[in-house]
């Protein structure tokens, strides 16, 4: 597995301990802070200092929008992404609502938006809205689910502002520029009232191509040498809208409603030069539409000795998909390929009430949610006959449909063990109904165990350990139970209705160490164990399927640090890094074999220098990413698929054009490579011979990325 976790494991703790000693340090080398200025100030001003929390007795930081002035952050997501040692973490994509999971919070409460989470809702959050951020261990909140570092961030009225973000992207070759994408958003805010709409088009333009792609031959002979051009063009338009209104009483009623689109067009033409054969072009093109809309409200009221909150929320997507692969022989033989499109129909209703009150010297919280998932898929394969016409042929489990009847119920219960030390636990259990329509369609019900404890202790000012054991149950994918295709790598999946969702038991520690005038270190250790895997199993007949295996285990570290260069004279810059390493093994339902997790990755290392120059409103960086990906296993292929692995790029950014900010990006500066190295077999991989290997490489190019923001 090349660097050994134990290894590893004991020169991050060593780091930490030394990260320890720094403040001490810091304090004899530190500059005195110096005074701040509302941006990065003229040749006069001094630089405003990097951000320094207030920290109170509970061990909680606090940072104002004052301390990320030399940044000139436009909304509470610019503000949150240059505290120091904190990553933001979104929804962990679980059914239903669930316990939080998301480590943001705003005014003290979750975010129940499924479709647009934590990213999206505070970056339309104006800095001039954001009173405070607060940095405290989520065991001390008595919000059922949270755990290690959470920020919330506390925000003020404002009566009417707006926000806008404009994105560019363009790449010199394959891929084509995308003008369009951004958002622009308008709220406002009262004592009573705050509204927000937002009109938004993400943009996805993607491309790989120009490079070595070659097909070998079981004995190692070239079989094929293809000539490789992809393009990938995607638009997802959104407009969304939100309302809160406070009564007199105190009663808190939420309303939010989205609407959005996709729009996805992927092409991938290969001039294949056969050695011993005759030549030929394939396209591949594969196109993908669907709309939805996600209703959701929440409503907060005193009830008894506590207060309650009933939340619902119903989602909807309506999807069409076609691929086409066809061959064009170069002797006018008739072209020769397939077809396989789909149409489906998923949606989720959710209904969840949360009781919380004060009794016995602690906080309780009683959660009660009933959620009902559904999938309904329409599937169909062709094959081009002679005269050019697409004709149907037999494709069984392709047409079915999936649902889902949930129901939880979870107690939690937070008290303060000492002045320094706070304890969070929860206990409780889901009933779920699973039934499948359909050829093969089975009906069945589960009882599962959930809950965690969480302990927050603070060692002394500045230095915070959290302990976090947990039992969660995952998501399943319905579109695992019925078959499906990959006409573009030649795959198929037979469907499997005994899917079962992946239970796991998961040990988290968090150590947060404040390093003072020299930012701020957190390291993450933790270990899962996942029953009910979900890996491509064999099934009758010599195919595969998604299917359970009975476990597998996943462990590792995350290192994630900020450092500030003034205390050695370097003003205004700081380093970022964030260090990854995983190690996982399961039993291969094929062979018996221990191994990794298949197409895991594993390793990951982020650097990135970023310098906001003295005296002017520049600021530039630099910055590498590295990431390393384990081999992928299905029962008739293994091999690597994975870009890069090393990406570098640079950026430049000022901070007041005309009043906006304005930033330029250049990624991939090093020639990162989008490669695969694929081993195919003539079946079951552990018993057939192989039938050839593919190997591509594939340039990606540099990628130009411009993005203007700016209030109104």
């Amino acid at each position: 597995m090349g660097l050994n976790l134990r290894n590893f494991l004991g020169s991050t703790a060593a780091i930490a301990l030394l990260s320890a000693a720094w403040p001490a340090q810091a304090q004899e080398a530190a500059i005195e802070p110096l005074a701040d200025t509302s941006r990065s100030g003229t040749a006069e001003e001094p630089l405003a200092p990097a951000p320094d929390a207030t920290e109170v007795a509970s061990g909680k930081r606090i940072f104002t929008p004052i301390d990320f002035s030399r940044f000139a952050p436009r909304n509470a997501l610019d503000m949150l992404e240059e505290v120091p040692g904190f990553t933001i973490r979104g929804e962990d994509g679980a059914r239903g609502l669930g316990q939080a999971t998301a480590n943001v919070l705003i005014d003290g409460e979750r975010i129940t938006n499924k479709s647009e989470g934590v990213f999206t809702q505070l970056s339309r959050i104006g800095t001039d809205r954001v009173e405070r951020i607060e940095i405290v261990d989520g065991a001390t909140l008595g919000i059922a689910g949270l755990s290690g570092q959470v920020a919330n961030v506390i925000t003020r009225p404002d009566p009417l502002s707006g926000r806008f973000t404009y994105r560019a992207s363009i790449r010199p070759k394959y891929a084509k520029p995308s003008f369009i994408g951004g958002e622009v958003s308008l709220s406002g805010a009262s004592e009573v009232l705050e509204w927000t709409v937002a009109l938004a088009n993400g943009t996805g333009r993607g491309a790989a191509g120009g490079g070595e792609h070659l097909i070998i031959g079981p004995t190692g002979e070239i079989l094929e040498r293809r000539d490789s051009r992809s393009q990938f063009v995607g638009d997802f338009p959104r407009i969304s809208g939100q309302v809160q209104w406070t009564s007199p009483g105190g009663t808190v009623i939420n309303a939010n409603a989205n609407y959005r689109r996709s729009y996805q067009n992927y092409r991938e033409d290969q001039d294949r030069d056969l050695v011993d054969g005759i030549d030929r072009f394939r396209a591949f093109e594969d196109r993908y539409r669907d709309w939805g809309y996600e209703l959701g409200a929440d409503v907060q009221f005193d009830l008894g000795p506590g207060q309650i909150k009933l939340i619902g929320q119903e989602s909807y997507t309506r999807a069409r998909s076609r691929s086409d692969s066809i061959l064009d022989f170069a002797d006018d033989s008739p072209d020769a390929g397939s077809r396989f499109a789909a149409y489906s129909e998923r949606g989720e209703h959710i209904a969840r009430a949360e009781y919380s009150w004060a009794m016995m010297g602690g906080d309780w919280q009683l959660d009660g949610e009933a959620a009902f998932n559904r999938l309904e898929r329409v599937s169909s394969l062709f094959d081009l006959d002679p005269s050019g016409e697409f004709v149907e042929v037999a494709f069984p489990n392709g047409t079915g449909g999936v649902t889902e009847d949930r129901y939880e119920m979870i107690l939690t219960h937070s008290r303060s063990l000492a002045s320094n030390l706070t304890m969070q636990i929860g206990g409780g259990a889901e009933y779920s109904t699973i039934a499948q329509t359909g050829a093969g369609g089975l009906t069945r019900s589960f009882w599962r165990p959930k809950g965690s404890v969480n302990l927050a202790w603070q060692v002394e000012d500045g230095l915070d350990l959290s302990i976090e054991v947990a039992r969660t149950v995952g998501q399943l994918s319905f579109g695992d139970f019925l078959a499906s295709v990959s006409l573009n790598q030649g795959q198929a999946n037979a469907g499997n209705v005994e899917l079962v969702p992946p239970q796991t038991l998961e040990v988290k520690l968090d150590a947060t160490k404040d390093l003072g005038n020299w930012g701020s270190t957190e390291l993450r250790v933790f270990a899962q164990r996942i029953e009910d895997y979900i890996e491509f199993i064999p099934v009758p007949g010599g195919l595969e399927t998604r299917g359970n295996i009975d476990s597998a285990t996943l462990y590792g570290i995350r290192w994630n640090s900020t450092f500030q260069l003034e205390p050695i004279g370097f003003r205004g810059a700081q380093l970022e890094v964030t260090v990854e390493l995983e190690e996982s093994e399961l039993t291969d339902p094929l062979t018996g074999e221990r191994r990794s997790i298949g197409g895991h990755q594993d390793r990951e290392v982020d650097v990135q220098l970023r310098h906001d120059v003295p005296g002017s409103d520049w600021a530039w960086g630099v910055g590498a990413e590295y990431n390393h990906t384990l081999p992928f296993y299905r029962l008739g292929e293994t091999g690597v698929n994975d870009e890069g692995p090393t990406y570098t790029y640079a950026f430049i950014e000022h901070k007041d054009v005309f009043g906006m900010t304005a930033g330029l990006t250049v990624f991939n500066l090093t020639d990162g490579r989008a490669r695969l190295d694929r081993y195919v077999y003539d079946g079951y991989r552990d018993r057939s011979p192989l039938l050839f290997r593919e190997v591509q490489d594939l340039s990606v190019q540099p990628i130009f990325n411009f993005r203007l923001s700016g209030d109104f």
